[in-house]
């Protein structure tokens, strides 16, 4: 009979299928000296891995982060171009803007286009815009940014594709639509020396009969009739035109930074048909690869693969009682957690938690390693950082007061080298990613999620009602916490701090996990891995058993699933081979230790 010990707490999910609908790479390899067979009866389900001694250990360099390949979700529908253009007054925006809406069909949406026909139309939002536009006054953000969603709901747009012409002008704009999903394929950034944007804006004259423009040098009317009615614009003199050029620059800059990765800058200044020839192709290029995307043979869809023999999938990389683990198996569990990680935060989750054992990331052992916390925690908000998203990493501070103040040992130094890490090729610290200490005082009103490194209770002192205070203050933004312990401890007198610990402990419970991943044992002994309880969310917990195959090889193959996270005495049943509907009074030791863990 196997016996498991394990502290759970059971997470209830909806709408789950069987397997995760991603493949991971096939681990195959030799298995640890630990994990040989072995005459015991007993599993064990531990929080504290296999201490290996007498093993050579390297640094791992925090120098340069891990660049992996990752697995994407590739949609099987053409999806149409997605496309933003920026430019200063005068660099030709609006003439790339007709070519491009001409040759691929996009439906052109400008926001001084949106804002008169919606007060024309006489709309609720378009009378909250005139308003201001008849008092001369900016129109808000959010009743721009209500426009133009509206208008990119509509069915033309979702079957044509959109352009948005100028728009977001600024940062806080760009962060609206990141919110509400609207990314685009491209940003493209027109670029022309001041000294031609005003000459441009200074030579320009408006046909008031035709509303065609004109500039009396690049392009003069076609006759002498129109060119004695033609008209200076009020803001077309220089000193107006350089007072824009300056707002110009200092938003396109902000924004541009929330566009980093889809970025294209394009030489304005030449000849209107070499422009767009330069637009055209790059649009061309990415319109291929979307198609090239839809029909390749690659796509990962969402599938139940219990139709799939288990033992052919090897989700579970191999050798895992080997310290130091390898690049390879590290690099695994990365990605794991930030696939699920990013997929509940797409769902909408705020508040989660990841709870990773392997053994280097064990802080009960010996083998623990800070790096590898670190990089993990890199991965993350690097990640979302690259979706635009500020993220704050948070540390807990010293706790306590005189003698007892102090940090908890598993936290002795993190803030030092999160500091001196290399946060990717554009610098993100600093950005898009800051570092802060757990409390209100930390939530920032441009922070977009927080990242909480191991928040835990120390003797005599709680970090939960910072953290509460933290989460209050953060409202709906996501709060993920990384292997959190968040479980009450003794004062130093030895006595249990009893006053609030009901509220403090539902608190710690409402934080929702996305991943879970722990090791199973042989009770006792630690040793061999007898298989492991693994959870990405929104799937079920899958349990894995190790299998000795050929001499010198091992693999993880899955024997269940549970919608909530299994008891010890599940994981018993499991390993035993009993139906899950029986039903299995415990008594005894096992009785008591099934009722705490439970």
């Amino acid at each position: 009979m196997f016996h498991i010990s394990s502290s759970s707490c059971p997470l209830h999910l909806k709408n789950h299928v069987t397997f995760s609908p991603y493949t991971y790479p096939s681990f195959t390899s030799s298995p640890s000296t630990s994990s040989q067979s072995s005459p015991s009866s007993c599993v064990s389900f531990l929080c504290s891995p296999l201490r290996i001694r007498q093993q050579k250990t390297q640094q791992i360099s925090l120098s340069k982060p891990f660049k992996f390949k990752r697995s994407e979700v590739k949609c099987s529908v053409r999806e149409p171009l997605k496309v933003m253009i920026s430019g200063a007054p005068a660099s030709g925006k609006g003439t790339q803007c007709q070519l491009i809406a001409q040759k691929f069909g996009l439906v052109h949406i400008s926001t001084g286009d949106l804002l008169r026909a919606e007060a024309a139309a006489g709309t609720k939002i378009g009378n909250k815009a005139k308003e201001y536009m008849n008092t001369g006054r900016l129109v808000p953000d959010e009743i721009v940014t209500a426009m133009v969603t509206t208008r990119l709901s509509l069915n033309d747009v979702k079957e044509r594709g959109w352009l948005l012409d100028g728009y977001p002008r600024t940062l806080m704009q760009a962060k609206s639509l990141e919110k509400l999903g609207v990314k685009p394929d491209v940003y493209i950034v027109l670029e022309v020396p001041d000294e031609i944007l005003i000459d441009r804006c200074v030579g320009r004259r408006l046909d008031p009969m035709t509303g065609e423009i004109y500039h009396i040098r690049g392009s003069p009317p076609e006759s002498d009739e129109i060119k004695r009615r033609l008209l200076t614009r009020v803001d077309d003199t220089e000193e107006k035109v350089k007072a824009r050029l300056v707002i110009y620059k200092r938003n396109v800059e902000a924004t541009a930074s929330a566009y980093s990765s889809v970025l294209k800058k394009v030489d304005g200044q030449r000849p209107k048909d070499v422009v767009f020839g330069e637009i055209s192709s790059l649009l061309d290029q990415i319109k291929n690869d979307k198609i090239k995307l839809a029909e390749s043979g690659n796509s990962i869809v969402k599938s139940n693969r219990s139709s799939e023999a288990p033992d052919k999938w090897r989700g579970i990389p191999t050798r895992l009682n080997n310290i130091p683990h390898t690049r390879e198996i590290r690099e695994y569990f990365y990605e794991d957690v930030l696939q699920a990680t990013q997929r509940a935060v797409k769902d909408g989750k705020s508040r989660l938690k990841v709870e990773i054992n392997i053994p280097e990331l064990n802080p009960e052992t010996d083998v623990y390693r800070i790096g590898t916390l670190m990089e993990l925690v890199r991965v993350l908000a690097l990640s979302f950082a690259d979706d635009g998203k500020r993220v704050k990493v948070c540390v807990q501070g010293s706790m306590g007061v005189g003698a007892l103040a102090g940090t908890p040992l598993q936290l002795a130094g993190t803030r030092k080298i999160l500091e001196f890490m290399d946060w990717g090729d554009y610098d993100a610290k600093g950005t898009f990613i800051n570092l802060g200490s757990i409390g209100p005082k930390e939530v920032e009103e441009e922070d977009d999620m927080f990242i909480l490194i191991a928040p835990q209770n120390a003797v005599g002192n709680c970090i939960i009602d910072d953290m509460k205070a933290m989460t209050d203050a953060a409202g709906d933004r996501p709060v993920i916490l990384i292997n959190p312990r968040l479980k009450d401890l003794p004062a130093s007198s030895g006595i249990m701090q009893a006053m609030g610990r009901d509220q403090r402990l539902v608190y710690a419970a409402s934080f929702e996990s996305c991943y879970f991943f722990r090791l199973l044992y042989y009770i006792g002994t630690q040793y061999p891995i007898m298989g492991a309880i693994r959870m990405s969310y929104p799937y079920p917990y899958e349990i894995y058993k190790r299998v000795d195959e050929s001499p010198g090889k091992e693999k993880y193959i899955i024997l269940t699933t549970f919608e909530q996270k299994p008891t010890g005495e599940e994981i018993n049943d499991t390993f035993d081979g009993k139906p899950r509907n029986q039903v299995k009074q415990t008594t005894g030791v096992w009785g008591f230790f099934s009722g705490i863990f439970s």
